[in-house]
């Protein structure tokens, strides 16, 4: 297959300094320079260790501090925040609610302004911003200074997610996106795990230091690092093929012919106003079929801002509690990689996501119907596998499905801020007065899975995994 793109124009629009990412698709080959691009060779092989050398890990360590500092306020409700804020259940569901209405508001613009921005700016920017509001949490004295709080920390790293989501999809080809995305979502998982030993030790072990409360150290310690880890992200993030300096100009020409092999992207499409690709991206059923099913799983997803009180629930106490979230993290890991890495074996990512919900609606049900806490637990960690394992294989799934960049990102950021949206009521599923059975919440949640499953399965049946360009998006 040939890949031709106007080379001559892309070194001129470079050279003035303009933003060009991803070079225009000319098929009609003006200059008549192509690309004869043939997939699976030894050089593609060596261009794609060399982009997951580069571009994975450090995504990585940033999601892991972006999914604490959005998450660390479970372990410090039960580490004293609770009770100092003199906050009711209803008061904690409307501090975790409101982050995602913040979240929502944002995060169309944010992708949009990506879409024409440098990612090596834009992301580790919105990192450095998120983790100086976590320090700044320590003069958070009030139920109104909290819900403020997490109300501009909903804006703030509204465009961190999303932005991930497109700048992998001009990296990889969808077959290969769902084992990578996976792996880019063990950093929630980790960092649920890694957060429970943290906090567990940073509020007992600091408790009173200077005079500040345990749970307040919490979110300084995790906003310094934060802010170190972003500092570093400016100088390791990449940008997109053809403006990355560690590539080599015919690793360039590569990585663009690959990503355009997978794709029909025409000159018109990749240089959409934002106007033009806001409106295509709303003029697509695709577009509000996935955004309730993301919406379905994230509301389900929210059980994890509740971990330490169903730990509590369980009968285990103070550190003890916080220590017991991380074998549900590690648990979801193992099951999440493993289901990733076999969905782009198979290319049957839809398939792999029913599965997921499949699992968790059977755990769920155990754990709503028995009342051993030991079999309790252990599904509860099955559960939350499930959910977990859904997630980032929708996404590798979703991110495949829409054509040119700036619709891409438009159409990532609607759908990622329209299912978020769904942690405002997911936060109320798991009222205190339930426990320690938390029927409701159990409940809820074993209707939605199913609900989910049935979704992705129609979807699957409507799209025929296919894209708009016909091409297999499976």
């Amino acid at each position: 297959m040939n890949a031709h793109y106007d080379d001559k124009a892309e070194i001129q629009h470079v050279e003035q300094g303009d933003v060009v990412y991803e070079p225009a698709l000319n098929k009609a080959d003006q200059d008549g320079l192509a690309y004869n691009y043939v997939e699976g060779t030894d050089e593609e092989k060596r261009l794609v260790r060399k982009i997951d050398r580069h571009l994975l890990p450090m995504l990585w360590i940033m999601y892991v501090f972006n999914y604490l500092d959005r998450t660390n306020i479970g372990n410090a409700k039960v580490g004293g925040m609770e009770k100092d804020l003199k906050l009711t259940s209803s008061d904690y569901s409307l501090v975790l609610s409101i982050f995602f209405v913040g979240y929502l508001l944002n995060e169309v613009p944010c992708n949009m302004i990506l879409a024409r921005s440098k990612p090596s700016i834009f992301l580790p920017t919105v990192m450095f911003l998120w983790g100086g509001m976590s320090i700044g949490a320590v003069g958070i004295n009030s139920l109104g200074g909290m819900v403020a709080f997490r109300m501009v920390l909903g804006l703030v790293e509204a465009g961190f997610f999303p932005g991930v989501m497109l700048l992998l999809s001009c990296w990889y080809k969808p077959a290969e996106l769902s084992k990578r995305i996976a792996l880019f979502y063990t950093a929630s998982l980790v960092s649920g795990a890694f957060g429970g030993l943290l906090a567990g030790g940073i509020i007992e072990g600091l408790e009173g230091v200077a005079g500040v409360r345990g749970w307040k150290w919490l979110f300084i310690i995790e906003g310094l690092v934060t802010v170190a880890i972003s500092l570093a992200a400016f100088f390791v993030l990449p940008n997109y093929p053809t403006t990355t300096k560690w590539l080599s100009q015919a690793e360039q020409d590569l990585a663009v012919a690959r990503i355009a092999s997978s794709r029909d992207e025409s000159d018109d499409e990749i240089h959409m106003t934002h106007v033009q690709a806001f409106m295509a991206a709303l003029k697509d059923p695709k577009t509000y079929v996935f955004m309730l099913i993301y919406n379905v799983l994230n509301s389900v997803g929210t059980i994890s801002y509740f971990f330490p009180t169903l730990m509590k629930a369980l009968g285990y106490a103070g550190r003890k509690a916080q220590f017991m979230t991380v074998p549900i993290y590690v648990v979801a890991l193992c099951i999440s990689v493993a289901g990733g890495w076999n969905a782009d074996r198979t290319q049957q990512k839809a398939y792999h996501v029913l599965a997921a919900a499949c699992l968790s609606v059977i755990s769920f049900v155990i754990c709503v119907t028995v009342h051993n806490n030991a079999v309790r637990y252990a599904f509860i960690c099955f559960g939350g596998a499930g959910v977990w394992t859904a997630v980032p294989l929708f996404l590798s799934w979703m991110v495949t499905m829409f054509d040119g960049r700036e619709k891409r990102a438009v159409s990532i950021a609607l759908i990622n801020g329209v299912g978020n949206l769904a942690s405002v009521y997911g936060s109320f599923f798991w009222p205190a007065k339930d426990a320690p059975q938390y029927v409701k919440g159990f409940s809820i949640s074993t209707s939605l899975m199913g609900l989910a499953a049935l979704l992705v399965f129609a979807a699957k049946w409507r799209y025929n995994d296919r894209g708009v360009a016909g091409i297999p998006r499976r």
